[in-house]
C-alpha cells in the first residue's frame, strides 16, 4: 500500500540524518510527501550511508539536500540555513526539526583510575547535545524557515533522569535538552509551533554500543518490555509522522515516550 503524502511540498530538516532515528525519520518522512535537508557528519568510510539514505529520499519521489558538517559549528550552521532558505520553494516551508545529535564524551567524574571528565568534553557534549538545538531553531525563525504548524522534537533518553555509570556528561545534556524543548514550546506557542521530547526506549543504534554496559541495557530492555522486543528506529519515525500533523497541534512542552510500554515496567 503507498503511504499517504501528508505532507506534499514541506521539508524537514533533520539533525544527525546519517543513522539511527535519524536515519529513520528522514526515510519515513520522505514516504509521508517531506523533502529532507539532513546535516550528518560522517568521514570517508561512513559517507556511503548518508548518500544511501538519500537514495532511498530519491525513491520516495521526493527531494534531499544533506550537509556534511559539525552541527553545532556557528558558522556552518548560518552557511547551511542560508542554503535552506535559497532552496526551499516558499517560505516558511520546514515544517518538522528534528534534533537527534548523539555526539558526546562519555567518562566517569570521579575514577579511580584514568582521567576525569574535563571541562572541554563536558561543555562540547552539552553544546551538541542540548544548546545547538535552541540555536538551530533560532536560525530557523531568523530566515523565516518555519511557521504555524511547525514541529519541533528532540530525541532524549530515560539517562535525562537515570543514572549509569560513565553517562553522567550524557544525562546532564539531555537533562538540558528536555528543558530547552519546554521553554521553546513556552515561546514559541504564539507563533503556532509546538515542541515535544521524543524518549524512545532502548534501541539498537550505533550511539547505544558506544555506551559501556549497553548489552546489559539491551537485556534487561528485551526482558521487561511488555512487547518482548526493543524499541526500533522505525517505531519513532513512524510516530513523529502522526505528531507532525494539525492534529496534534495541543501537544507541545511534554515528554513523549515511543518505548512500547518499557519506561512502566523499569
Amino acid at each position: 500500500m503507498e503511504a499517504v503524502k501528508v505532507f506534499q511540498g514541506d521539508w524537514a530538516l533533520i539533525l544527525g540524518a546519517s543513522s539511527g532515528f535519524g536515519e529513520a525519520a528522514a526515510a519515513e518522512l520522505a514516504r509521508a510527501g517531506c523533502n529532507i535537508f539532513g546535516v550528518h557528519l560522517d568521514r570517508k568510510a561512513t559517507l556511503p550511508n548518508a548518500e544511501r539514505i538519500q537514495a532511498e529520499i530519491a525513491a520516495a519521489d521526493q527531494e534531499s539536500v544533506f550537509f556534511n558538517i559539525n552541527a553545532a559549528d556557528p558558522e556552518k550552521r548560518e552557511e547551511a540555513l542560508g542554503r535552506m532558505a535559497e532552496r526551499a520553494a516558499q517560505p516558511p516551508s520546514v515544517r518538522i526539526l528534528l534534533h537527534s545529535l548523539a555526539f558526546g564524551t562519555l567518562g566517569r567524574y570521579f575514577p579511580e583510575k584514568g582521567r576525569a571528565i574535563t571541562p572541554s568534553q563536558m561543555d562540547m557534549t552539552v553544546d551538541v547535545m542540548a544548546h545547538s538545538l535552541v540555536y538551530w531553531v533560532q536560525g530557523l525563525l531568523e530566515k523565516n524557515l518555519m511557521g504555524p504548524g511547525g514541529r519541533v522534537f528532540a530525541m532524549t533518553s530515560a539517562g535525562g533522569r537515570r543514572v549509569w555509570s560513565s553517562y553522567g556528561p550524557v544525562s546532564a545534556a539531555k537533562a538540558a535538552l528536555e528543558s530547552h524543548i519546554r521553554q521553546i514550546a513556552l515561546e514559541l506557542a504564539p507563533r503556532g509551533i509546538t515542541a515535544n521530547s521524543i524518549q524512545a526506549g532502548v534501541t539498537d543504534t550505533p550511539a547505544l554500543r558506544k555506551i559501556p554496559g549497553h548489552e546489559q541495557m539491551v537485556a534487561n530492555a528485551r526482558r521487561n518490555n511488555p512487547n518482548g522486543r526493543l524499541t526500533d528506529p522505525s517505531d519513532v519515525a513512524r510516530a513523529l509522522v502522526l505528531l507532525s500533523q494539525p492534529a496534534s497541534a495541543w501537544i507541545t512542552g511534554n515528554v513523549i515516550r515511543i518505548d512500547g510500554g518499557e519506561d512502566i515496567t523499569g
